[in-house]
């Protein structure tokens, strides 16, 4: 979609809420407290008929250049650049203040369209802010209510005005055209957002020493050596509980392990002088128990004094903490210096095959022969559990079934070695594979 709708305005006028309305999901963390949209977040939208590319930004706030409220309009000056038309939400029941006053005079300095949105205006409340709101100089306000869904003909129209005739006529994309979709994971100031604005050349996602500058998970649509990939930068994971229940930080939480469910590879960032910790095994289980592929990047390695030691130890970690997913890719990286960045793209793109690997029938059971060869099943009763077959029933995770005399009776350790004999014999390295029993009709019974 090439027409791109901003949505600006002063923190807490219902911005996020209008964007999750529009994309039809809830992307943007929604939230009493002000400010708790940072980054710009976009999504595929849809408003009637017509289809666009909507970015929640920020709110509007006042603040020196190098203060958090200045790095924030930053972010939101620089959607307003790259958008076709901006959507300036003010608040019908609090009605006009000076801040909205304030960024109406910057809005109208701008290249971009605006158009003026007063949202909250259930019942009456849009008669008595329309006469107050020309005076920011910016027309009559659309009156919505994006909780309620009220009022969005009327944005259609306004919008329709702005838009070029062959917006939302593009064809829809087929499962071969998606983007690799790839979610940056970790725990609290290991560099996650550092990283993408590294990887894109641009700073795109707000970053600073201040500790969960992140809230919702914000995917970045970039083009690697013509693949089309979407990071998705994720607020730090902390222990569940450190987490205060009902606070924001617990709202941030759930987007990030959405966003990592979601996702096909899923690359844990860990901290290298501080490397594997608990709460990074237990995101890296997270990512397994949810099938994804898994990419283990050590950031900061330049602060690392005995390099080949302090591998050597993520590594015993790796193989100790995680045996279920035996090899998995682990890279040491330096978001600041650079170091290592251009290898991590071909070790995800490396990962991401293994995910999708389909293994033909035939092969399949030439190995469960050697392997219950070398190592037959156990006896249950007197007798031996007989496994007649296996077949590949899905990829991404590469999903096996195995046809068994008695399903139940296989013991946790024996399919843990027919999982590595399984990993090893087609190099599956580092991928979670799942292993499903079934046993077959008695004629008898």
């Amino acid at each position: 979609m090439s027409f791109t709708v901003a949505i600006v305005g002063r923190p807490n006028v219902g911005k996020s809420t209008l964007f999750n309305r529009l994309v039809g999901a809830s992307r943007a963390l929604v939230d009493p407290m002000p400010g708790v949209t940072r980054d710009r977040i976009t999504g595929a939208a849809r408003l009637g008929h017509l289809t666009f590319t909507a970015v929640d930004t920020a709110g509007l706030d006042e603040g020196p250049p190098e203060s958090l409220e200045g790095r924030l309009r930053q972010q939101t000056a620089t959607a307003l650049a790259e958008a076709d038309v901006a959507l300036m939400l003010i608040d019908a029941k609090a009605g006009l203040t000076a801040l909205d006053r304030h960024f109406a005079r910057w809005l109208r300095r701008a290249d971009t369209p605006v158009i003026l949105v007063a949202n909250k205006c259930e019942g009456l409340v849009a008669e008595s802010l329309a006469s107050e709101a020309w005076g920011l100089g910016l027309g009559a306000p659309v009156p919505i209510s994006a909780q309620h869904g009220e009022g969005l003909a009327d944005l259609a129209e306004a919008l329709l005005a702005h838009m070029p005739p062959a917006a939302g006529e593009e064809p829809g994309e087929t499962l071969d055209d998606q983007p690799l979709r790839m979610a940056i994971v970790g725990r609290p100031n290991v560099g996650k957002s550092s990283l993408i604005n590294r990887l894109i050349a641009d700073e795109r996602l707000l970053t600073g020493p201040e500790p969960g500058l992140t809230r919702d998970a914000v995917a970045v649509a970039w083009e690697w050596q013509g693949r089309r990939i979407e990071l998705v930068d994720t607020a730090g994971l902390r222990r569940r509980a450190r987490i205060e229940p009902g606070a924001l930080e617990q709202l941030s939480s759930k987007s990030a392990l959405a966003a990592l469910r979601q996702a096909e590879v899923v690359v844990l960032m860990v901290d290298a002088s501080a490397p594997l910790e608990q709460q990074d095994v237990t995101i890296a289980n997270r990512a397994a128990e949810a099938g994804r592929a898994l990419v283990v990047a050590a950031n900061k390695w330049d602060l690392v004094e005995e390099p080949q030691a302090a591998m050597a130890l993520l590594r015993e970690r790796l193989d100790h903490r995680l045996p279920h997913l035996k090899g998995i890719a682990c890279l040491p990286i330096s978001v600041r210096t650079g170091k290592n960045l251009d290898r991590l793209l071909p070790l995800v793109a490396e990962t991401h095959e293994r995910w999708s690997t389909r293994i033909a029938t035939a092969p399949l059971n030439r190995w469960l022969a050697d392997a219950t060869a070398a190592h037959p099943p156990p006896m249950v009763k007197g007798r031996r559990v007989k496994i007649r077959y296996v077949t590949q029933a899905s990829t991404r995770p590469p999903t096996f079934v195995l046809f068994v005399s008695q399903a139940g009776a296989l013991p946790e350790t024996y399919l843990r070695y027919l999982t590595n004999s399984l990993r090893e014999a087609f190099a599956l390295d580092g991928v979670p594979l799942r292993l499903h029993l079934r046993t077959g009709k008695n004629p008898y019974v």
